[in-house]
């Protein structure tokens, strides 16, 4: 059987923040940091982060210092903020997701940006080509689309006899208009039927949650920053209408959710962060291929489980990575 590791969550961390007044002298550079959570709700991705720029001979307080600018999975706000990075001249900028990616790219041809996010970066208009990139950017992807089918795989693999498996986009994402076709046909091949849902309002979270549960339906939720700033809301709604629920970031477990399978994202931060270090060392991004993460873990939220009924046949249970009790 493969070996587990059970996780425990701590309260308490040092809280993270931007610095407040920029950075005096000529030797200290600057990340514009955008993405859909701030750095206190971003622990273990920024502390991975802060890890690649340290390989690459960056330390925060020494010679670098980040900007962080969240926008709550709110979209709307990422052309403004990604013009503000730019005004202020910043050497880099680092987009967390294809929305920030593709909001920077729009802002900028000058900056250099690193980003890191769940599809090629090739079906969203990112960049041309993995291999050469071109232009100012480039980063780390963990081709999330490719990995969508698996988790229907795993929801049905655990709950063999749910005969209705729903899964929630947000339609303001881009993504939206290409996870659905391999959630459809990995459906099509197990004989169960596929509902799509849409929410990108706290109100319509509720109400995915309510028609799931009339539905006997169990839920993948799909890749999205919106959704992963609602950790701790989606969580309760999964329990409070009994739906078991899959996400891709382990963060959905660690709040409650049944289940995530998804990217190592710790590591997939270093890596875009060894990736804004070499950036800062000189490399230009058009040098600098787009990395594919391979790193993935299924980790499994025991204490939802019993709540929800769920008995975990132990050749499941080998599979998992990570165990919360």
């Amino acid at each position: 059987m493969k070996r587990r590791t059970f996780l425990v969550f701590l309260g308490g961390a040092a809280a993270l923040s931007p610095v407040a007044t920029r950075a005096q002298g000529s030797g200290v550079r600057t990340i514009g940091w955008l993405g859909y959570r701030s750095a206190k709700a971003n622990l273990h991705r920024v502390a991975g982060f802060r890890q690649g720029l340290r390989e690459t001979g960056y330390a925060e307080g020494r010679n670098v210092r980040i900007e962080f600018r969240s926008i709550g999975g709110q979209y709307q706000q990422l052309p403004a903020m990604a013009a503000d990075l730019v005004r202020q001249r910043v050497d880099v900028i680092f987009a967390s997701g294809v929305p920030a990616a593709l909001a920077a790219k729009q802002a900028t041809t000058a900056i250099p940006i690193v980003f890191s996010i769940a599809s090629s970066g090739e079906e969203s208009g990112l960049v041309t080509s993995l291999g050469r990139p071109y232009g100012n950017i480039t980063g780390v992807t963990n081709v999330a689309t490719e990995r969508a089918a698996m988790r229907l795989d795993l929801l049905h693999d655990l709950l063999p006899q749910a005969r209705t498996i729903a899964v929630l986009i947000n339609p303001a994402n881009p993504n939206s208009r290409t996870n659905p076709n391999a959630y459809q046909a990995r459906a099509q091949g197990l004989d169960v039927e596929m509902r799509l849902e849409r929410a990108n309002t706290d109100a319509e979270l509720e109400a995915v949650f309510a028609r799931a549960k009339r539905a006997g339906a169990a839920l993948v939720i799909a890749p999205d920053g919106f959704f992963i700033s609602r950790n701790d809301q989606i969580a309760a709604l999964a329990l409070r209408h009994a739906v078991p629920t899959i996400a891709a970031y382990r963060e959905f477990t660690a709040a409650g959710g049944l289940m995530s399978y998804g990217a190592d994202f710790a590591e997939q931060f270093r890596r875009a962060g060894v990736y804004v270090g070499r950036v800062l060392n000189g490399e230009k991004p058009a040098s600098l291929p787009v990395i594919q993460a391979t790193r993935l873990e299924l980790i499994l939220n025991l204490q939802t489980a019993r709540a929800l009924g769920i008995a975990i046949p132990p050749a499941f249970r080998s599979r998992v990575d990570h165990v919360i009790e």
